[in-house]
């Protein structure tokens, strides 16, 4: 079994209290664990992939125009990965195992080289982590899915706006995607 971890959109953007669509706390409560999953993945030899939301500045065709303020907006310190997460990156960033991936939208397979990158490494297992759960995360589990990955999530690496939104998405990669939620 071939594992890689993909780890979803936990920037600044995103945490931070000041971040531009920030899930605050919920997310920021993860910091450590993300942080820890990641190093121990790395670790073991899994491949290691930071899908990145990535926007330009002043995109008014973009889908997510409509829905939510600019976020994630690229060469701004908006898309620098979070807390002990940025360190992580930075310790194992060089290595040939592990890849930044920019994305556009919510899936980090949708409109990239994801599945191609996975397949040539012969990848059959995905661990997911990162935010929003409900979002990013769960559209990400969904092609996964669709792409015949199996599906890890690693519960307390993952967070939403809200513990009803967190556990809806949870339930939703169990049941009908047959995930396997790592505690």
């Amino acid at each position: 079994m071939t594992k890689a971890l993909i780890s979803i959109d936990y920037t600044y953007d995103f945490v931070a209290d000041d971040g531009l669509l920030t899930a605050g706390r919920p997310a920021q409560a993860i910091a450590d664990q993300i942080a820890e999953v990641t190093r121990e993945a790395y670790d073991r030899g899994d491949y290691i992939f930071f899908a990145i939301d990535g926007h330009d500045k002043g995109d008014v065709f973009h889908p997510e125009t409509k829905l939510f303020p600019p976020h994630n907006i690229k060469e701004t310190s908006g898309r620098h990965l979070y807390g002990p997460l940025k360190k992580v990156y930075d310790s194992i960033g060089s290595d040939s195992r592990v890849f930044w991936m920019d994305k556009r939208h919510y899936s980090a397979f949708s409109g990239t080289d994801l599945d191609i990158r996975l397949r040539e490494r012969r990848v059959d297992t995905v661990i997911l982590t990162g935010v929003l759960t409900d979002i990013c995360v769960l559209h990400t589990a969904i092609d996964a899915y669709n792409f015949g990955y199996q599906i890890e999530v690693v519960e307390s690496a993952v967070a939403s706006l809200d513990d009803a939104r967190h556990s809806f998405a949870l339930n939703h990669m169990t049941q009908v995607l047959g995930a396997k939620i790592i505690k």
